[in-house]
């Protein structure tokens, strides 16, 4: 069977990465059976590292900002996981 999106769902979470007036600077989409669907959304790094574990696989999209007092840069990474117990 091949992979689908929730197309919705991920692209609301997305936005809110790529949206200046949130806070929100990372997203995380998992595999539910073949379906891709947002795994959770966040401020904190740490947090996304967190849902980075052996037994999953993930993508995440990262916001990093960058530059000095006078400019302030927004980039973005798309972070691929794929966890050492998953098996394809």
């Amino acid at each position: 069977m091949a992979t689908r999106i929730d197309k919705e769902a991920c692209r609301e979470a997305y936005n809110l990465v790529r949206d200046d007036n949130t806070e929100i600077n990372w997203a995380a989409f998992k595999y539910e059976g073949h379906m891709i669907v947002p795994a959770g959304q966040g401020t904190d790094y740490e947090e996304f590292k967190s849902q980075c574990t052996d037994d999953v696989r993930l993508f995440g999209f990262v916001r990093i900002t960058t530059g000095d007092a006078m400019s302030k840069r927004a980039k973005f990474t798309l972070i691929t996981w794929i966890g050492e117990n998953q098996h394809w």
